[in-house]
Order: C-alpha cells, then sequence, then structure tokens
C-alpha cells in the first residue's frame, strides 16, 4: 500500500514514491556529450527497478554490503538506491581513495560485492580485493551495466516492496574521513535519513526549495551529500545539478543559477582570495567601495547602528555592489551551506556583507548528519545555528556535546566497544550521541569550541584548543592553511602554508594572531610548509585537514621548531 509524503518507512520508497508523482519532471542534469543532459524521475525509477532485478540475478541478497565507488552522476544514485531496495547495504568510497584504503574497507564491512564507475576505478577496486576477489564488479561504463539498463522491471512492484520494509533497517555504512585514525563504518538505518529530511522540511518550505536547483560538487560518497544532494533535496523538489568540478563552478554558479550550494570552509577560503585579488586590478574608488559595502554589511549585522547617512549608503552600495557579486554567483541563491568543518565567522561576515546567504552547519555521519544550521532569519554566525526540527541537544559536564533523536545512528560496523562510547543511555531510557565535540548552548544556538580529544596539554599543563588557534590562522588573508603542534612542550609551534604570493607576509600575519591570544595559546615560532592535499593524504576528499598526517610527515621540522627538545 502506498505511503503518502512524509511517512515513508525507507528511501527507496520515498525516491519511487516521488516518482510515480513526478514522472516527467527533471531530476538530475549532468554534463555529458558536450553539453548539459537531463534525467526525469520516470526514466530514474526505470533504471532503479531494472538495476534492482539485474543485481538480484546475480545473487545480491537483503544484508550484503555493495561497495559504490562513482564520481558524482545520476549512475551513482540509481544504483545507490537500486542497492537499498532489495535490501542490501550501499557503501558509498571515495573515488581518491587508494587501492589499501578500499582494502581496509572490503576487508572491514564485508563486502563481496561492487559497483565502480570506471575501468580505472575497477582495476583500483580488483587490486584492493586481492586472490580472494569478488562475487560480483560491475562498471558503469561497460556493456554489462548498459544491458541491465534495459533488463525489464516494474518499478511500482519494487516501490510497494521497498514500503513493506522497516524503518529500521540498515540503508548504508558511511566509513568516517579518519581525520584521527581508521575509518569506522557507521551504521546508519532508512530512519536516521528520514530523520535529517523531516528536520530540513520546515526549511525547505520557507525558503521556497520546492522547483529550485541544487548544485551537487562536494562527494556523493560523503555523508552530508550522500544523505542531503542524493535524497532530501531530491524529494523536496528540487533538480539536481552535478557540477563538472571545483575549476568549474564558478562559471556555474552564473551558468546554473542554483539556488542551494553546500561548500567547505576551504572554498569560501578560496572564493574570498581570488574576490580580492580580482579587486587588487581594480581603481582605488572602485577598491574603496567594495570595502566600504563590507563594512556597512558588518555594522547592520553586528552593530553599532548605521547612522541615516550610512543607510542611505548602504542602499546605495545594494544596488550598486552587492547585486553585482549576486549576480556572479547566479543570483537566486537561497542558501549557500557551510559545513563539513569550522568557518571562520569574520569569513562567514564577509560573503554576508556582501549580500550572499552564508548559513554555517553542523552535523557528524554518526547523525544521519545534520544537526543543526543556522537559518537566514536567525543567523549567529560565531555558532553552527540551532538544532535541526526532532534535534535534540545538550552539554554534559565536561562540555560534550550530546544529540538525541531518530537521527542517530545504531552504531559502528564490528566495533561494539566504540558503539558503547558513543551511543550512552541515560537514566530516564534516553540514547544519546556523545559527538566529541565541545560546545555550549546559547539560546538555543549551538556553538562548538573543539574536539574533545584534540586539545593540545602543553608542558606547563595548559589546555590549548588547536582548532581556536589554526581558525585565526587561516582567517588571515596571507594564510591559506596551519596546523599547530605543542603537545608536552614548553609552548606551541605553526606549520602554515602562504597563501600564494604571500611568502613574505606569513610573520605580519602571525603576529596580528599572537596580539589576540593568550601567552600560552602565542606561536613561539612557525615554518613554512607545501600546501595540504587530498592527493599526499594531508586532506580527506572534503578537505577537512588530517592533523595527525601532517604532524607526523613533518616531525622533523616541527621538532627543531621546538628547539630539539
Amino acid at each position: 500500500m502506498p505511503y503518502t509524503p512524509g511517512t515513508w518507512p525507507t528511501l527507496p520508497a520515498m525516491m519511487l514514491g516521488r516518482a510515480r508523482e513526478w514522472g516527467t519532471r527533471p531530476l538530475f542534469r549532468f554534463w555529458r556529450e558536450g553539453g548539459w543532459q537531463r534525467l526525469s524521475w520516470g526514466e530514474f525509477a526505470g533504471r532503479v527497478a531494472a538495476l534492482a532485478v539485474h543485481l538480484r540475478a546475480q545473487g545480491v541478497a537483503p544484508g550484503d554490503r555493495v561497495l559504490l565507488v562513482s564520481e558524482n552522476r545520476p549512475e551513482f544514485s540509481i544504483a545507490d538506491c537500486a542497492i537499498m531496495a532489495i535490501g542490501a547495504i550501499t557503501v558509498p568510497t571515495y573515488v581518491t581513495n587508494t587501492a589499501a584504503d578500499h582494502a581496509y574497507i572490503l576487508r572491514d564491512s564485508g563486502a563481496r560485492v561492487a559497483i565502480g564507475a570506471n575501468a580505472r576505478l575497477a582495476a583500483r577496486i580488483t587490486e584492493a580485493a586481492g586472490e580472494g576477489g569478488l562475487d560480483l564488479l560491475l562498471v558503469m561504463d561497460s556493456p554489462e551495466w548498459a544491458t541491465a539498463m534495459d533488463t525489464p522491471a516494474d518499478a511500482v512492484l519494487l516501490e510497494a516492496e521497498s514500503n513493506a520494509a522497516s524503518r529500521e533497517a540498515l540503508a548504508c555504512l558511511i566509513y568516517t574521513s579518519g581525520t584521527g585514525g581508521m575509518p569506522k563504518g557507521v551504521m546508519l538505518p532508512h530512519r536516521a535519513l528520514l530523520a535529517n529530511r523531516e528536520g530540513l522540511l520546515p526549511l525547505a518550505k520557507r525558503l521556497g526549495f520546492a522547483g529550485n536547483t541544487y548544485l551537487s560538487f562536494l562527494p556523493l560518497s560523503h555523508s552530508y551529500e550522500h544523505t542531503v544532494g542524493g535524497f532530501l533535496l531530491p524529494s523536496l523538489g528540487m533538480e539536481i545539478v552535478y557540477s563538472r568540478g571545483a575549476d568549474r563552478i564558478a562559471g556555474e554558479f552564473a551558468e546554473i543559477g542554483p539556488a542551494v550550494v553546500t561548500a567547505v570552509p576551504r572554498l569560501f577560503e578560496v572564493m574570498r582570495a581570488r574576490m580580492l585579488g580580482q579587486l587588487e586590478k581594480q581603481s582605488p574608488f572602485a577598491q574603496r567601495m567594495f570595502h566600504k559595502t563590507v563594512s556597512l554589511g558588518l555594522r547592520r549585522m553586528d552593530g553599532p547602528r548605521l547612522s541615516l547617512i550610512e543607510r542611505i549608503q548602504d542602499a546605495v552600495l545594494d544596488r550598486v555592489i552587492r547585486r553585482r557579486v549576486q549576480a556572479r554567483y547566479g543570483g537566486r541563491l537561497l542558501a549557500f551551506v557551510s559545513g563539513s568543518a569550522r568557518l571562520d565567522p569574520g569569513l562567514g561576515g564577509f560573503f554576508l556583507a556582501l549580500g550572499l546567504p552564508v548559513l554555517q552547519g553542523y552535523g557528524q555521519s554518526e547523525a544521519g548528519p545534520v544537526i543543526s544550521c543556522n537559518l537566514p532569519w536567525a543567523n549567529r554566525r560565531e555558532t553552527v545555528g540551532p538544532p535541526m526540527a526532532g534535534v535534540e541537544a545538550r552539554i554534559a559536564g565536561d562540555g560534550e556535546v550530546l544529540i538525541h533523536g531518530d537521527l542517530v545512528m545504531q552504531g559502528y560496523w564490528g566495533a561494539p566497544e566504540l558503539t558503547a562510547e558513543a551511543l550512552q543511555t541515560d537514566a530516564q531510557g534516553k540514547l544519546w550521541l556523545h559527538t566529541g565535540d565541545v560546545g555550549s548552548l546559547d539560546d538555543g544556538f549551538l556553538r562548538i569550541t573543539d574536539r574533545k580529544r584534540d586539545f593540545i596539554k602543553t608542558l606547563g599543563g595548559d589546555m590549548v584548543s588547536p582548532a581556536k588557534v589554526e581558525g585565526l590562522l587561516m582567517a588571515e588573508p596571507e594564510i591559506a592553511q596551519a596546523v599547530i603542534a605543542g603537545e608536552g612542550r614548553l609552548g606551541i609551534v605553526a606549520l602554515v602554508v602562504p597563501a600564494d604570493g604571500q611568502e613574505a607576509a606569513v610573520k605580519a600575519a602571525v603576529d596580528r594572531v599572537n596580539g589576540r591570544l593568550s601567552n600560552i595559546e602565542r606561536i613561539r615560532r612557525f615554518a613554512p610548509v607545501a600546501p595540504f592535499s587530498v592527493e599526499d593524504g594531508t586532506l580527506t576528499p572534503t578537505m577537512k585537514v588530517r592533523r595527525r598526517t601532517v604532524l607526523a610527515r613533518n616531525a622533523t621540522l616541527v621538532e627543531g621548531l621546538h628547539g630539539g627538545h
């Protein structure tokens, strides 16, 4: 029996139900054969049903884990939905993973089936699988895939099966990016991702997401994009446009005119640097106008209150400067969401002052992953916003952020001890996720200050927050990336990546930051290092710095900064 919208038990039930309602409506837009192509909801459902029949015929059964390795493209979502629809479990992994990365996930998850985008990725998966091999390896860019898409199938029957499944059934295993150790398989039932949708629904309705476009460029294998770009926003009536890559995204803003975009803080840093670099080529008058726009925009948000003359100036600059900036980003942005890592309030304020709706959010793979987000009408950029609808947050005695609600995971795959640490029941019988983040709740807004285990304890016993110091360093335009060290040492030292052409100005930037730090937090010495990257393993695929990796690779340099003792 079909479920009414909003009461679906599983993700495939939701997606196939929407396809039945919205058959001819465009679902995906993607670049192929030199131009933009579209795939409708009806076409999507037909291909999901066909692949589901093919996978069953190949012996894929309920509970089987299926490795999914692909860039952002419609076939990813088709495979994802088909895997879940037959009761199997998707294990999405990054295309940037090495064979060793894939080998670990295959071994840990017990996956015996894999779907890869192309021959190159398939070869890496085959290498990872080793001597035992896989029971099935399906390649999207292959004749077998094309044959599978032509398999006769009944999407309505598959929808009915999906409606008969349980919300508690395991939908996917999301492996954490491993910034602090080996990745863990986060067990997310359909219930958790659907709870995220229910939490997002009030915001989506108020802003009018339906009928608009979402520009997707974060990897679909990341928990946020997998949930939000893969299921939630499509089900709310948005067309998903797959970006051709970070190097094309600036042009795609103007070309596509997206209403919603999700980015990581690093992208905002790059965009600001590019904007300021272009500004330097403008006339002195144009530069003054731009800086005045930012200054008045910040004053309007933070105070002191603008005078009458300043309000008039701000209104003029709104038409002259802000509309021009907004046009560069397509002119239709309703929400420009920053997630995955802390967004410096100054960086967020820069874009807000220019009229771009930057909203900082917060989440964890263990929570579906969306926990909180600022709202256009209630945006405190020094926080990560209020918890979403249906999410309960509280602060433990030691400052740790605890989360309760249907969004919380079932646990870590094959790791009962780690699960017991992360999921704990209180005296009232409520199950709480221990996030490992330290924070506070201020008038209902959640503020994250650090990772519980990431504090640096100096030789004198003082506790220093790396997130705070590194955030201040990277807020300076002369510094692109930074990592600090000082565990068990007399003081703090830093590894910094200078912004392009700013090598000579880094010392002045560090001095400015030291002027805003307490004595125990101040950087005693620093050294420039090469940029951190996904390719060399110092960044995760979503641009988070792997601090331990950076410090391990630069151990000799760090030792020298500490004076060799």
